[in-house]
């Protein structure tokens, strides 16, 4: 149960909405619309208005009932399969995300998305850049640092070292 609890964006969401605000400002022609999502009870919109004020152009808010727990506790699985149907309605060809969430710190809906999208995916995203229909990610791995090129449409999962909102 959330009520009286003050709803407030994961970090690695922060990032990622920074990150799609900084994308479009490098690349106007490719990055039109940047769409926040959130699901939960009516004052997840506090969240999304965050999402606004930082950048982005629309926000969208699949409200759940928070006196049904069958409904209100979303598991990774459950939020990818939200976000799908989001996907496919906006027809978006990028999703950034945090990489893990702060409640439970589970990392698993990016990737679960990415695979109920059939799309390619690159994680922990400390760099980000898009050259023509590829999205290129720098993530730092032991010893160094790692460079994914990923196809369009994809999704990416961001870092803490990707930037600072």
């Amino acid at each position: 149960m959330t009520s009286g609890v003050k709803m407030s964006m994961n970090p690695f969401d922060e990032l990622s909405i920074e990150e799609s605000v900084r994308l479009r400002e490098r690349n106007k022609a490719t990055v039109q619309d940047i769409l926040a999502f959130s699901a939960g009870p009516a004052k997840a919109a506090d969240t999304l208005r965050t999402a606004m004020a930082m950048g982005a152009d629309r926000a969208l808010l699949v409200e759940l009932d928070e006196n049904r727990p069958e409904e209100s506790d979303l598991e990774p699985l459950a939020v990818a399969k939200l976000l799908r149907e989001v996907v496919h309605k906006e027809g978006c060809n990028m999703v950034i995300c945090g990489k893990q969430s702060i409640d439970d710190d589970s990392g698993q809906t990016g990737q679960m998305l990415a695979g109920l999208l059939g799309w390619g995916q690159a994680t922990q995203a400390a760099k980000v850049g898009v050259q023509g229909d590829e999205v290129v990610v720098t993530k730092e791995v032991d010893g160094g640092e790692e460079v994914v090129r990923v196809k369009l449409p994809a999704v990416v999962t961001t870092d803490l070292r990707l930037n600072e909102p």
